[in-house]
């Protein structure tokens, strides 16, 4: 490792070092990052000191007298993430180590309030979230917000949101208001923050993968060797809004046959159910929503079963579409299709097998999220705890403790 790297860069690459291979011993760390063992032992003894390492029992396997093996902890310090969505806000706090500490999530019909209506009842969840996160002995590092539409990350404004009803709406500036908070907030599209969370940091079986998320609309992420494709001004990852039915039905963006509109949730609700089912009833519960589509699916009902076909021969005829552009190690079914992924699932390989040209569809494979609705809200929990990667210092010692030297 070059001498150049500041104290600072040494810290956060012992902590990934950690979070990506695993757990493993100082004298391993020293090896693979070309570091001394005393410069190791010294950036250990501050990551310890601040609460974000901690011992786990004796390294086998190795050469000469057993090593401790270190592990991530940071159970003293919490990501936040929150989403806003069509049917619902939520938020959820994970630790450093990727555990939940606090999950909430709010129903409620975003496209039928104001904005600044639906930003307040996000704000107070967030603030009840934090308030937990405090009473459980930890600190709150950051928040992470997934909103459904174009967002303009440097602004963290929702350039356009069609599901939701919003045009040019600051969301970062209206939170950051109503919060008054002391931790940094960032602002993101819901697909990205999904397509983080299915990554699965330093998990090397999805470093190239597709991710498409359905939810009334529909989004989603490319992660390719590991990083998140974002496009020249940040905008990749609109999948809902390829043109796959050109004449279809109109679009929420104003355009025709988009993706979403042969299979966003509108799109199989509208297939399996005459508007006034009760399961079209606003007042229920996505999740209630959903099973009663899988229990009718389950028990054969022959309209549920068509519509579910129907929608999985679409999602198959998208996923083919991106599987020749891109062909990803995998493609993931996230949001309500990960629910519903037995019933969708067989139509949708059929259609993605015979749209891709390339041999046994190219090594691309199907996967089924299981995170579902929760992949936005712990993509964003992810994206503010990545600042304590970058930068361990942001989290205090406690007071009283001795400055670690040694690691130059």
């Amino acid at each position: 490792m070059s001498g150049s790297h500041s104290r600072t860069d040494k810290l956060g690459l012992v902590l990934r070092r950690l979070r990506d291979p695993g757990p493993r011993s100082r004298a391993r760390l020293a090896e693979e990052l070309d570091l001394s063992r005393s410069a190791v032992s010294a950036l250990v003894a501050e990551l310890e000191e601040r609460g974000l390492v901690r011992s786990a029992g004796t390294e086998r396997g190795g050469v000469g007298r057993p090593g401790t093996t270190l592990e991530l902890d940071g159970r003293n310090v919490c990501g936040l993430g929150a989403e806003i969505n069509v049917n619902h806000v939520a938020t959820v706090a994970l630790d450093l180590g990727g555990r939940v500490v606090v999950e909430h999530r709010e129903s409620l019909d975003a496209s039928r309030l104001d904005a600044g209506e639906v930003l307040d009842r996000l704000a107070a969840l967030v603030a009840r979230t934090d308030d937990e996160v405090r009473a459980a002995g930890a600190q709150t590092i950051g928040l992470g917000v997934g909103v459904a539409g174009l967002v303009d990350r440097t602004r963290d404004v929702l350039t356009l949101g069609p599901n939701l009803g919003w045009r040019d709406v600051p969301v970062g500036a209206e939170l950051r208001g109503r919060l008054g908070a002391a931790f940094p907030v960032l602002i993101d599209n819901e697909g990205n923050l999904a397509a983080t969370a299915e990554s699965g940091p330093g998990d090397p079986a999805r470093q190239d993968i597709l991710v498409i998320y359905g939810e009334v609309g529909l989004g989603g992420g490319i992660v390719a060797d590991g990083r998140l494709l974002r496009g020249r001004q940040g905008y990749a990852g609109e999948l809902g809004h390829m043109i796959v039915d050109p004449g279809g039905r109109r679009c929420g963006c104003g355009r025709i046959g988009c993706w979403e509109t042969v299979c966003g949730l509108r799109a199989l609700m509208d297939a399996a159910a005459d508007p006034d089912d009760p399961v079209r009833d606003p007042a229920l519960s996505l999740d209630d929503r959903l099973a009663e589509i899988d229990r009718r699916a389950t028990l054969g009902d022959t309209r549920t079963v068509a519509a579910l076909d129907q929608v999985g021969g679409w999602v198959g005829v998208g996923a083919a579409i991106l599987t020749n552009a891109l062909n990803p190690g995998s493609v993931v079914l996230s949001g309500y299709f990960a629910g519903l992924g037995p019933h969708l699932r067989p139509a949708m390989e059929q259609r993605l097998a015979a749209g891709v040209v390339a041999p046994h569809v190219g090594g691309t494979r199907v996967e089924m999220s299981t995170l579902g609705f929760a992949a936005a809200v712990r993509g964003g929990a992810l994206a503010a705890l990545e600042t304590v990667f970058e930068d361990p210092t942001l989290v205090a010692r406690p007071r009283g403790a001795a400055v670690s030297g040694g690691a130059r």
